[in-house]
């Protein structure tokens, strides 16, 4: 009995971390972060923590929807790629058929979830984003342009305005500079992580610009690309919308990240690619929190 319940136990939690897997859990919660930067920023309209909370778990349900469809179409890709031939659906542990349902149920439960704690707007919007991202950019734009990082990186970067406008019910300029942060930010942090992996692309025959235009073309847009970001992060301070803090966070983050791009294209070692790629995500994490902090010490 004791043997069976341990059996069950390891199989069940193996399923669970399929499932995780799925849902590109740790993604998903730096984008659930930059949505909760969303709503810290917007006008207090009176809402309560808990619809908040329930807002932003709206999102990333709908975020992990879009992460299972990009499982499924890109299982043939994964299979051809050291980073991804473990993925559930490229292995078949997961198939596409339980994929699919799992997706929709996300899917569904987090629509709901947005249109009962937010708004109307904030679920159609998080609905956009997820069709950018599982069929815009994995169906159409990753397989056919080396463009496909900078167009498609638009749905990724739309949590923010997500989070705004589940507090106002409304656009406005403030959180489209936060798109345009992470906007500006994903094309060098993919493009670092293509360059570590570019084997991988070229044998999945995916156009990222590493395998199109080759790596020293790549190293200079990563560069360009750096001074480009750390230029666009200092439109909130100039606008009014954050402070000396946050000014002081974003130029010593994007200084690092700017030098550790040059180091990229003139002074490369063997993990510096990858090396920018993980500094990349705790840039971007921390650039967040301290525009959150920021906003309670003006």
């Amino acid at each position: 009995m004791t043997s069976y319940v341990l059996q069950f136990q390891r199989s069940l939690s193996t399923k669970v971390h399929e499932y995780l897997v799925l849902c590109k859990h740790k993604v998903v919660m730096l984008l659930a972060l930059t949505a909760v930067v969303g709503q810290g920023l917007a006008p207090y309209v009176g809402r309560s923590l808990l619809e908040q909370m329930l807002t932003i778990v709206g999102i990333a349900l709908l975020a992990s929807s879009a992460a299972v469809i990009n499982h499924i179409v890109d299982s043939d890709i994964d299979k051809k790629m050291k980073r991804t031939d473990s993925r559930p659906v490229a292995t078949g542990s997961v198939t596409n058929r339980q994929a699919f349902v799992f997706s929709m149920t996300l899917l569904v439960i987090g629509f709901c979830m947005l249109v009962a704690y937010a708004n109307w707007l904030t679920a159609w919007l998080t609905l956009v984003a997820l069709v950018g991202y599982a069929f815009i950019y994995t169906l159409v734009l990753k397989r056919r342009t080396p463009q496909n990082i900078v167009i498609g990186g638009f749905a990724g970067a739309m949590p923010p305005l997500l989070g705004w406008v589940s507090e106002t019910g409304s656009m406005s300029a403030e959180p489209w500079l936060l798109v345009m942060i992470i906007f500006t930010w994903t094309p060098p942090h993919f493009w670092a992580l293509a360059i570590d992996r570019k084997k991988d692309y070229e044998n999945a025959k995916v156009p990222m610009l590493p395998v199109t235009h080759g790596i020293e073309f790549t190293k200079t847009m990563v560069l360009l690309y750096s001074v480009l970001l750390t230029l666009v992060c200092v439109l909130p301070f100039l606008i009014g919308m954050s402070g000396n803090f946050y000014l002081a966070v974003s130029v010593l983050l994007n200084g690092v990240f700017m030098y550790r791009a040059w180091e990229l294209k003139f002074a490369a070692k063997e993990k510096s690619a990858i090396k920018l790629f993980i500094y990349s995500i705790w840039q971007l994490m921390i650039l967040f929190i301290a525009l959150f902090i920021d906003k309670w010490l003006i």
